[in-house]
């Protein structure tokens, strides 16, 4: 077999660099769409010890731990793989955000703005791309290794990738999945990308990509012929009718008894006009599915500029119009009807399709509208975003959960980082001293909850395993005054930061009672994913941001509970100087928001949401909600701000009931 060789695919010894193979358990942040009755189904099986019902998964993380974390569970077992992953060098995670108009004012006071890349995603590409070629042919060597392990037996793999890598991604492709079962190099003839005047002229405009399509094993791979309707220039050539519809007068030149028998019953035969010509038959427009789909997917607008013969170009897939619904603003989105027919064509109703490019989240929609089971995973956080409201668009949307690797990840770091098998205690307490000197702060001992001191201030470092909770703050608040003016290790005022990868729901609603109760200054900080990765550190890019500020007023009034958003504040962090001039009303920060109406502890459900759309930019600040029964609930208010980032609130109520007349008297006679 023809072999490519790269610098970085063996190591010293001459064996194959292999995949990271870290499993590591998902954690469920979020549940979709699931009615009160699914979850406590949910919630009895779960405690019985018997698995919960399929939930689709929208997961975000690095794929390289992702992948490798499925396989326990899914090897062997998905249907169908789509993949468009990187292939234009320069490419990166930026994307276009919206800031969405006044809804006070009278004029339109849209824009946009573009997001740059944050460290953990500009690292994802120096990954991929950091070394040119070679890196990015290791890190797609290791990606496929994974998803063939993957993949069904009767599976097929999908690769989308432009002309620039496809002669290096065919290699691969035969030696991961072998040179027998490559099936097609398909090509889609699209809009020429975008490149200098300069670059276009000394060369041919390039404007197609190529998806190159394999199977797992020879024997009973699935795949469905797709058809595409005729063009009506075609049609017209159907010229005749009868009782059954249009038909056209084919020749028969070559034929055998029994074929002209046949069409004699079906009275579709047609007698020569003169001896010694052809007979013909009927050939009927209703009885054919369309054009076979070919290896050629040419744009729609050929048809109409008339840039080639009739009888090669057919209306067949292009990119959406920039105003279509189904456009998100993504630069390398691609249209769901590309999607549809490579679902329909190798997948059943109920498979399972993989997409670890999530992206805009193309393949987990349509996968969703052709009711098949979908996964699909994504590094960037406003790429699930986006997949999200795209999922909750759909009407009747089955139940899907969103997932990451949270604290598991964080712990694989943390022992790979501070290794001190003989004493825990000693990596707890490196551990803490790499967040506080990130942060900038001199370490103290002598505390159980403090563990620094920065411009007079006390510091609290989270762990990575667990939430701060509504308990560590008040024995944190309670042992901060003991430390003030003890010395030069000590706060010179009643002030703390709290530093956290995670925060209990409630944080926020008793930060300001804890501040009136004890008197001390509270302030809680995020550690950045950032601090996971050593280019971040060395570079010195690792930021700590504040906590977002959510004001929710939540009423009752008999069975019925209202809640309503006062306002919002969303600390600078990386949004640039222009952007923050131009939000002139707190709800132009909120581009989702959803309601978890009875939270259970468990996970958020998504009860109710509102969001923004292209179609439709406004948001509702107000919900209602009607109860079953009377008791004490409580409720998650979660926002999603226009970078995707999000905030969570949780407040208590009481749910009292109406009062029957018997009860309105017994009140009466008491009183």
């Amino acid at each position: 077999m023809t072999e490519l060789i790269w610098d970085g695919k063996y190591d010293k010894d001459g064996r194959k660099i292999a995949p990271v193979r870290l499993a590591l358990p998902f954690q469920n942040v979020e549940t979709v769409n699931e009615s009160v009755q699914d979850r406590q189904k949910s919630l009895d099986l779960f405690s019985s010890g018997h698995d919960s019902e399929w939930r689709n998964r929208l997961i975000w993380g690095d794929k390289k731990y992702v992948l490798p974390s499925l396989l326990s569970e899914f090897a062997g077992k998905v249907n169908l793989i789509y993949i468009d992953p990187p292939f234009d060098i320069g490419a990166d995670f930026s994307f276009t955000a919206t800031i969405p108009d006044n809804p006070i004012t009278n004029q339109d006071e849209t824009s946009n703005f573009v997001k740059e890349p944050n460290v953990i995603e500009q690292k994802a590409y120096r990954d991929t791309w950091g070394k040119g070629l070679e890196s990015y042919l290791q890190w797609f060597y290791e990606t496929l290794t994974l998803l063939r392990d993957l993949l069904a037996n009767d599976g097929s793999l999908y690769v989308h990738i432009g002309p620039n890598v496809a002669h290096y991604v065919k290699v691969v492709l035969d030696e991961v999945f072998g040179f027998e079962n490559y099936l097609n190099q398909i090509i889609w003839k699209r809009t020429p990308f975008a490149g200098s005047s300069k670059a276009r002229a000394n060369k041919f405009p390039t404007n197609h990509d190529c998806i190159f399509l394999y199977r797992k094993d020879a024997d009973g791979y699935v795949f469905k012929h797709q058809y595409i309707d005729y063009t009506e220039k075609y049609k017209s050539r159907f010229k005749y009718k009868d009782e059954r519809g249009f038909y056209r007068k084919t020749l028969l030149k070559t034929y055998s008894e029994e074929t002209e028998k046949r069409l004699k019953k079906e009275g579709r035969w047609i007698d020569p006009i003169r001896t010694g010509a052809y007979p013909s038959y009927r050939q009927y427009l209703h009885e054919s599915k369309g054009k076979q789909v070919e290896d050629i997917w040419p744009e729609k607008e050929l048809e109409a500029a008339g840039d080639a013969d009739d009888d090669n170009v057919w209306e067949d897939v292009n990119l959406p119009n920039p105003m279509a619904d189904e456009r998100t603003g993504y630069p390398t989105q691609k249209p769901e009807e590309l999607l549809e027919r490579i679902i329909q064509a190798s997948s059943k109703e109920q498979g399972l399709v993989l997409d670890c490019f999530c992206g805009s989240g193309t393949t987990a929609v349509v996968a969703e509208k052709l009711n098949r089971r979908w996964i699909t995973c994504d590094l960037g956080r406003f790429a699930i975003h986006t997949a999200r409201k795209r999922l909750l668009s759909i009407p009747n949307v089955k139940p899907f959960v969103v997932q990451n690797l949270g604290k598991y990840e964080r712990q694989t770091w943390q022992s790979a980082e501070f290794t001190t098998p003989e004493d825990q205690r000693e990596k707890e307490l490196r551990y803490r001293r790499f967040i506080l000197d990130l942060y900038k702060a001199d370490p103290v001992t002598g505390y159980s909850w403090l563990h620094g001191v920065k411009n007079g201030r006390m510091v609290h470092v989270g762990s990575v395993d667990a939430p701060v909770t509504l308990a560590d703050i008040k024995s944190i608040a309670a042992e901060v005054w003991r430390s003030v003016g003890k010395g030069k290790e000590s706060a010179t005022k009643a002030a703390v930061d709290v530093l956290g990868w995670d925060f209990a729901l409630e944080v926020n609603e008793v930060a300001k009672q804890i501040a009136a109760e004890s008197k001390v200054d509270v302030s809680f900080k995020i550690i950045p994913r950032e601090v996971l990765e050593k280019k971040a550190v060395e570079q010195g890019d690792i930021r700590f941001f504040e906590l977002a500020s959510l004001s929710v007023e939540i009423k009752t009034t008999g069975m019925e509970a209202s809640a309503k958003l006062k306002d919002f504040v969303i600390p600078p962090q990386d949004v640039p100087e222009e952007v923050q001039k131009a939000i002139t009303h707190w709800s132009q920060w909120i581009d989702y928001w959803a309601i978890d109406w009875d939270y259970k502890n468990d996970t958020f459900h998504n009860q109710w949401q509102s969001f923004r759309t292209r179609k439709d930019s406004k948001i509702a600040l107000e919900a209602t909600h009607n109860y079953e029964t009377p008791g004490e609930y409580q409720v998650v208010v979660k926002v999603i701000d226009i970078l995707g980032n999000d905030t969570t609130k949780l407040v208590k109520i009481k749910v009292a009931g109406a009062q029957s007349k018997k009860q309105k008297a017994e009140a009466t006679s008491r009183g």
